[in-house]
């Protein structure tokens, strides 16, 4: 009796096997001229450079926009773009927003079924409420 061996490939999923990191690109954009771009203009000078060499998967570019606020706007695998206005924040401030931005999965946001903290595919055990169920109320007899 000879034996066969099953075919079968793996399914890939983030995070089992090799992590795939969902930001693939970050702009800094900030002005030269503006005080709101203080620690923005601080970050680049000071922490970009160890920014980006400790994580050499993300894209980053950096470029003027001049009279508009310093933003950090992040680029996604699935298409999307995030972006977090910077001004008047220090340079740990920024960078702080950047590790946010580097985090994030590019999804957007999505609302709890119910409202509910907890979500759940099954109902309660005891069922759901209603206004109607429970002891009868009580009736008048005069």
């Amino acid at each position: 009796m000879t034996l066969k061996a099953l075919q079968a490939t793996s399914i890939s999923r983030n995070g089992v096997g090799a992590f795939i990191l969902q930001c693939k690109r970050l702009d800094f954009h900030y002005c030269d001229w503006a005080g709101s771009s203080q620690g923005m203009n601080l970050f680049l000078q000071h922490n970009l450079a160890r920014f980006a060499a400790s994580h050499p998967s993300i894209e980053i570019h950096v470029s003027p926009r001049p009279h508009r606020h310093p933003v950090i706007r992040g680029h996604f695998i699935n298409g999307t773009q995030h972006s977090i206005c910077v001004r008047n924040l220090e340079k740990g401030q920024v960078l702080q927003k950047a590790e946010i931005l580097r985090h994030m999965s590019g999804e957007k946001a999505k609302r709890l079924k119910g409202g509910r903290a907890v979500g759940s595919f099954n109902e309660g055990t005891r069922g759901v409420w209603s206004p109607f169920h429970g002891a009868k109320a009580p009736s008048f007899q005069g």
